[in-house]
């Protein structure tokens, strides 16, 4: 059995991972999925550190599964614990000192969705246009998950990338970070190359059978 902390990304809801968290505990694996607090304009990276390994509690060398935004959060545990494996899910991969706001601009990434096709961002058709209609609206039930402006501005404070090995998931169909762009951007930053999965950003929520297939076929060395 292996412990997958799951830490979400922007609106910092646990929840998003529910479905996969439901076909790992089906395989036989331990998920813990992280509420983060992502409205609070106090809140940081390192009260987001704390929630994850507050969750995490005594379980030991886990697998840290990290979302999109997630990827300024879960280097930073990485480097906190001893960590079997950190596994990033169409991320924002950070640099050191770069806040989150910057990111979008040091990465290119508005070019990026123009040279792909894209038009101007529609959250919820970029978000949610592979996700089936009832987990949509499951999603939608859920109220308010806004990200507070004082976490785009504060600098990610890992001077390097820790020790851990490192996995890149990247969803073929995502609108939000296209998939050449995220290969330019990984290979850049962490020197590595994608493993591709179906489904768009939200592929814990479209396509979790697939994406768990995946996450253990990088853990098991498949």
């Amino acid at each position: 059995m292996t412990t997958f902390l799951l830490i979400p990304g922007a609106g910092g809801a646990g929840w998003y991972w529910h479905l996969v968290s439901a076909e790992l505990s089906r395989r036989g694996h331990e998920p813990i999925a992280v509420d983060l607090p992502a409205a609070d304009e106090t809140a940081g990276w390192p009260e987001y550190s704390e929630a994850s390994l507050a969750a995490l509690g005594d379980r030991s060398e886990p697998v840290v599964v990290a979302q999109s935004m997630g990827a300024f959060t879960g280097p930073l545990v990485c480097a906190r614990i001893p960590a079997r494996r950190l596994v990033l899910a169409n991320p924002m991969v950070p640099a050191p000192g770069e806040t989150a706001g910057e990111w979008w601009g040091a990465t290119g990434q508005e070019q990026a969705r123009k040279e792909a096709g894209f038009g101007p961002l529609d959250m919820p058709g970029d978000f949610f246009h592979d996700v089936p209609q009832d987990v949509t609206d499951e999603a939608m039930a859920g109220g308010d998950q806004s990200q507070s402006g004082f976490s785009f501005a504060q600098p990610w404070p890992l001077d390097a990338w820790p020790d851990v090995p490192t996995s890149v998931i990247q969803g073929v169909d995502d609108r939000l970070f296209p998939l050449e762009f995220q290969r330019r951007v990984v290979r850049e930053r962490l020197g590595l190359e994608l493993h591709e999965a179906p489904g768009g950003h939200l592929m814990a929520l479209s396509r979790p059978v697939e994406f768990t297939d995946v996450l253990l076929g990088l853990v098991t060395g498949g």
